[in-house]
């Protein structure tokens, strides 16, 4: 499946979404960014900045290089995966007129059949359907996204200007993304793709990676950094939240890109969107 649309507000963050747990939690943390460092407890910064290659426990920030595609669409791969039990069954939780549905549909099953080893066996149905749909959707916005600026991540970040990719490295490996594409017509600079290796969450890297593109906004004299989230969990918003973003609105069932909707889709997966902004000056 292709999806010709490059610019897909949304598809940055379903990944950004559930990824991280708040960072801070590890206070020995050391973060270095490529300009400025990022520490939990107090350190020298011209033993960590001077040196040419990050401490083994600290995380650099660097630019995308053609050699990490691999890396990238890994890490990116699998946290869009992730996505599909959280949004099966976890989010069912936020969705009340859902809930009564199928508790209506269970009620009824009871009533047409007067069987109770089948009515028992209608949420498990259910549940299935939920999954089953979770799949199929997210697997289809994969495939749009690996096609188009997954495809071309130079192409698409670090060509165009007030755009870019970064890649967050540990222990010499990449354990994290995030890119910035800018928006000329209101001056803002979307973060999108933010995405870390499970392996590595809780050291605080989704949020280092997140003041990177904020860093790059305010360099770049842009007025606002703008993001959209489906996320589940509330880490992921309280992250975006202690970066400074403000909540600005919602959607209560969105269409994913590369996902055409159906009746049936419709009935099993529902996806909640939403926008956050932060205004870093007047126009």
């Amino acid at each position: 499946m292709h999806c010709s649309s490059p610019k897909m507000v949304c598809e940055t963050k379903i990944v950004a979404d559930e990824h991280d747990a708040i960072p801070g939690t590890k206070k020995d943390s050391i973060i270095v960014s490529s300009s400025q460092m990022w520490t939990s407890t107090p350190a020298p910064a011209t033993s960590a900045l001077e040196s040419k290659e990050p401490r083994g426990d600290a995380v650099f920030i660097r630019e995308f290089e053609r050699t990490d595609h691999s890396e990238v669409r890994r890490i990116f791969c699998e946290g869009i995966m992730e996505r599909i039990p959280n949004t099966a069954f976890r989010g069912l939780r936020h969705q009340n007129q859902t809930q009564f549905l199928y508790a209506m549909l269970t009620l009824m099953c009871y009533m047409v059949t007067n069987s109770l080893a089948l009515t028992c066996c209608t949420p498990f149905l259910l549940m299935g359907a939920r999954y089953y749909y979770s799949r199929k959707v997210i697997l289809g916005y994969l495939d749009c996204a690996l096609h188009t600026d997954m495809a071309d991540l130079e192409a698409y970040y670090m060509k165009p200007a007030g755009s870019c990719f970064w890649v967050a490295m540990l222990e010499g490996r990449i354990v994290g993304i995030v890119a910035a594409q800018a928006h000329e017509d209101d001056n803002s600079l979307e973060l999108r793709r933010m995405s870390v290796d499970s392996r590595y969450r809780g050291k605080g890297i989704a949020k280092v990676l997140g003041r990177r593109v904020l860093e790059f906004a305010m360099l770049n004299n842009f007025s606002a950094v703008v993001l959209g989230t489906t996320a589940v969990k509330m880490a992921a918003h309280k992250l975006y939240e202690s970066l400074g973003f403000r909540h600005a609105g919602e959607s209560q069932d969105h269409t994913l890109p590369g996902t055409p909707r159906s009746t049936l889709q419709s009935l099993f997966f529902q996806i909640r969107y939403h926008r956050y902004r932060l205004q870093l000056h007047e126009e």
